[in-house]
């Protein structure tokens, strides 16, 4: 006998002692270390659940089945119902009663097999090392299913952290095709994060826009540089071709199998539109725009404002609030102005953020000028 079932712990219950004393020095004989004995249904079923809750839980029990006070089907039944439901554990049942009736009621309520009285010692040792063996069998299968579960969680995690490592990478490319510093999609993302909060979007929503925002732009790749690097203001056929970036990344993100793409799909697809209807590229207006979409928008406008651009200056911190405000029920959805502002005012270290990161890429700015 291998020493995993030697060690295998057994509750032995029958309320005549010479029953328990007999089925016990058998299991013994056959090398089994731990045997225990019961007397008292009852006293077993708190023997079990005791076990249970320690290092050394009960693996097989073998129990009369006509008893008083708790049958042995009622034991079962107590047994079972106290185990957990993946859990295989042999309850084996030991009766002269060979009624059809007794069988089903006993396997009904979980009993995993029956011996007939009288028994032989080897019928006893074959059931016990049968069912012991199917008990660790399942164990192991159990421990090999979570390793691979494991392993997979583990896999699962390392190709998200890649793909969130190159869809960062790709947001970031895009931005610095108009000389910035790669922080204006990251702080798009953080806004657009706080904002969805605000209305009240729960913590994975706002986790996915947090992930997603910072691709709202990743269609600029397409510009072509005359348009995107233009130091002054765009034609109207230049502006149309700037517009193209639109459409250029919701191709680039569309048909992605995971939620994150997704809604960065509809986010790049709709971050210009405008709560008035006046936006591009389809005109949508009020709610018809996805709410995601109108939490970018807020966002990456203000964030523009604050920023220095081959086109612009960047606009003071409260010059921008205030153009943010003059766009409420315009541009922007009034209750999405009202969460901006609620940000500000929560978060008055983003203000200073924003300050010194627009100070930041003026010198950046300044010394790749010098470069060239």
């Amino acid at each position: 006998m291998d020493s995993e079932l030697a060690r295998a712990h057994i509750l032995v219950v029958d309320d005549e002692p010479v029953n328990t004393l007999l089925l016990s020095r058998i299991l013994a004989s056959a090398g089994f270390e731990r045997v225990e004995a019961c007397n008292d249904p009852e006293e077993a079923l708190a023997t079990f659940l005791e076990a249970q809750g320690g290092d050394t839980p009960i693996d097989l029990v073998c129990t009369d089945l006509h008893m008083p006070r708790m049958s042995g089907a009622d034991l079962v039944e107590r047994i079972r119902g106290a185990s957990p439901g993946d859990a295989f554990l042999p309850l084996l049942v030991i009766t002269a009663d060979l009624t059809p009736e007794a069988e089903q009621d006993c396997l009904s309520r979980g009993a995993s097999d029956f011996v007939t009285k009288p028994f032989k010692p080897a019928q006893i040792r074959l059931r016990v090392t049968n069912l012991l063996r199917t008990r660790f069998l399942h164990h192991q299968l159990q421990q090999h299913n979570a390793d691979l579960e494991a392993a997979v969680r583990a896999r699962t995690a390392e190709l998200e952290a890649a793909r969130q490592d190159v869809l960062e990478r790709l947001a970031t490319a895009a931005e610095y095709r108009d000389f910035t510093t790669g922080q204006h999609t990251q702080r798009v993302g953080q806004l657009s994060a706080l904002l969805a909060q605000e209305v009240g979007c729960d913590a994975p929503t706002v986790e996915l826009i947090r992930r997603a925002a910072p691709l709202h732009d990743v269609g600029k790749i397409a510009i072509p540089d005359h348009i995107l690097l233009k130091p002054g203001p765009l034609t109207v056929r230049e502006f149309a071709q700037m517009q193209d970036h639109v459409d250029a990344g919701s191709r680039l993100l569309s048909r992605g199998r995971s939620e994150l793409l997704a809604m960065a799909e509809t986010i790049a697809r709709t971050h210009h539109e405008r709560w008035d209807g006046s936006g591009y590229p389809l005109g949508l207006a009020g709610d018809d725009i996805p709410l995601v979409g109108q939490v970018v928008a807020v966002a990456d406008v203000f964030d523009t404002l604050v920023s220095e651009r081959p086109y612009k200056r960047a606009w003071p911190v409260a010059q921008a609030v205030d153009e943010m405000r003059r766009q409420r029920g315009g541009w922007f959805a009034p209750h999405l102005i009202d969460a901006f502002l609620a940000v500000l005012d929560v978060h008055p270290d983003l203000v200073t953020a924003l300050e010194e990161s627009a100070s930041r890429e003026h010198g950046d700015r300044v010394q790749a000028a010098h470069r060239g």
